[in-house]
């Protein structure tokens, strides 16, 4: 089982000992999740200083809010990120929950998924050398990862099932339990089938940890609060954050049990001690 690591966000200054540590253990993934209206550090720039400071580690966003992007900017981004990263990025990509972040674009909210077909459509064809668009020649540079890098797309309805079957190469099930994660497992296979793809989704699950005193997981869970406060009552999302080694082992081993290929471990609380705290309990 490939194990990642979701950076926590609230202390960026730490972030590229994050990556260098958990570089040189046995972690698959680094993942950073996108916002805009919230004091998180912008992830592909982030994500390119951490590839930067790594060697074989993959970087992955978790998920960029790409209705919120400039579409011809987003190809060259993320087309120069694979690049300089040797391959090792992967785009987890959607379309968020939050009103304030595209009202501070401009962009529709109630039109985000549309936008994002669109987008995504542009961004492949982009990818593999096609123009951008009538009168607009092609946006390098050239991918490394022939077709563009690996894409996951995150989500919990159908459209956006529908939406990873057609464009994505995996889903990633950020869900808030195993077993709706398991629902939309099996919800993005059978659209993968229907869709007639030849082969099934990469499947990605995501649950969030905290693991050392009881400082590091009351941080962590502060910080889940703060992070979902947008929907009112937020307690579930922090008390549903993992504490102890032998949690995080039996999710580990759930996710297995569903089909997972990688489970992103996400850390809420800055410190650093976890790395060492995660690698312990999982190999």
């Amino acid at each position: 089982m490939n194990i990642g690591l979701g950076l926590p966000v609230d202390d960026p200054g730490q972030l590229l000992s994050w990556a260098r540590r958990a570089d040189a253990g046995p972690f698959s993934t680094l993942g950073l999740l996108d916002r805009l209206v919230h004091d998180n550090p912008e992830p592909l720039v982030t994500l390119a200083a951490l590839a930067g400071a790594t060697r074989r580690i993959r970087v992955q966003s978790e998920v960029v809010l790409a209705p919120v992007h400039s579409t011809a900017l987003l190809a060259k981004q993320t087309a120069t990120l694979d690049l300089l990263s040797g391959g090792r990025f992967t785009l987890g990509i959607g379309i968020g929950m939050r009103e304030e972040d595209y009202l501070a674009t401009g962009v529709d909210f109630h039109r985000r998924g549309r936008r994002l077909d669109e987008q995504i459509e542009v961004l492949r064809r982009v990818w593999a050398g096609g123009s951008y668009g009538e009168g607009v020649g092609p946006i390098g540079p050239v991918p490394v990862t022939p077709g563009g890098p690996e894409v996951l797309f995150g989500g919990f309805t159908p459209a956006a099932i529908a939406r990873a079957a057609r464009w994505g190469d995996g889903f990633l099930g950020a869900a808030p339990s195993p077993d709706f994660t398991d629902r939309l497992f099996r919800l993005a296979e059978q659209a993968w089938r229907d869709a007639g793809r030849p082969t099934g989704p990469r499947l990605v699950a995501q649950v969030n940890v905290a693991i050392g005193p009881d400082e590091v997981v009351a941080e962590a869970r502060a910080n889940v609060a703060r992070y979902y406060a947008f929907l009112g009552d937020a307690s579930h999302f922090a008390d549903s954050v993992l504490g102890t080694p032998k949690e995080i082992q039996a999710a580990v081993g759930v996710f297995t049990d569903l089909g997972a290929d990688e489970v992103i471990l996400y850390c809420w609380s800055p410190d650093p001690e976890q790395i060492d705290r995660i690698a312990d309990t999982l190999f």
